[in-house]
């Protein structure tokens, strides 16, 4: 028969010591993480305005270019108009 291994002994002191440890790290792991879901959140409201005034902006755009073609077109008749 062959001796077994003794092991590693690892008191409840040492295991209490590293628990507590791990418990602190995961405590500062969730605080950066909550951060990061804060500014998160600000940035998915900072792109949701963004899209909104740019809709706005490009609705805008068309408007004047639609306003701009009518215009370009009732001078172009009124031009003709005048110098007949």
């Amino acid at each position: 028969m062959t001796p077994q291994d003794p092991g590693v002994y690892i008191s409840p002191a040492q295991m209490y010591e590293e628990v507590r440890g791990l418990s602190a790290a995961v405590s500062r792991i969730e605080a950066k993480i909550d951060g990061i879901f804060d500014e998160t959140k600000d940035i998915r409201g900072d792109v949701s305005d963004h899209e909104n005034r740019l809709r706005t902006l490009e609705s805008t755009v068309w408007r004047a270019a639609g306003g701009a073609a009518v215009l370009g077109a009732g001078a172009g008749v009124l031009a003709q108009y005048l110098f007949r």
